[in-house]
């Protein structure tokens, strides 16, 4: 199901990539046009208090899960009053999170929230914590490239993901 043809503003709520994915983005000169509020909601509580999402989610499906990468994604949508809302929790190792125990290092799930729909998906990445770290936050923004129509002005979303590819291989080779 195709979810968004052309994407006007974004906001994303991170988890396991710590920020990653919005700091791709805003290298891109022009990103303030379409990119209004990135948070990393890393803890349980910061998933609570500022995406309010409910701690009996949490207990019941774990934060790290299919649902709440959803919710994350409509509420920080909801927040930021934008066309767009990305989602992404997920397991980078090489330690467990309490209460995740079950579930193995690797798991990301990466939810997209707009008026049009809505999508989740759930990617078992290997690696390192950083190329998992990295992994994630590629796949993430080919996902918002996928559910966005091509656009060639200079503010145009899909115009900065080139760059943001060269980025991500760059921060690999960097070790940073």
């Amino acid at each position: 199901m195709e979810i968004i043809k052309t994407v006007k503003t974004i906001a994303i709520a991170e988890s396991c990539t710590g920020g990653l994915v919005s700091h791709l983005i805003t290298n891109k000169s022009g990103s303030s046009q379409y990119f209004k509020l990135g948070i990393v909601a890393y803890s349980k509580e910061a998933k609570i208090f500022l995406l309010n999402i409910s701690p009996q989610i949490i207990k019941r499906f774990g934060s790290v899960s299919r649902e709440v990468a959803l919710l994350m994604a409509q509420r920080i949508k909801d927040l930021a009053k934008t066309d767009i809302g990305l989602g992404i929790s997920g397991i980078a190792g090489p330690c467990l999170p309490n209460g995740e125990e079950e579930k193995p290092v690797g798991l990301v799930y990466i939810a997209v929230f707009s008026a049009k729909g809505h999508s989740t998906e759930e990617f078992n990445f290997k690696g390192s914590r950083q190329e998992i770290k990295q992994k994630t936050a590629e796949k993430a923004l080919r996902i918002l490239k996928e559910k966005s129509e091509e656009k060639k002005d200079c503010h145009s979303f899909d115009s900065g993901l080139a760059d943001t590819a060269k980025n991500i291989r760059r921060l690999g080779d960097s070790g940073e």
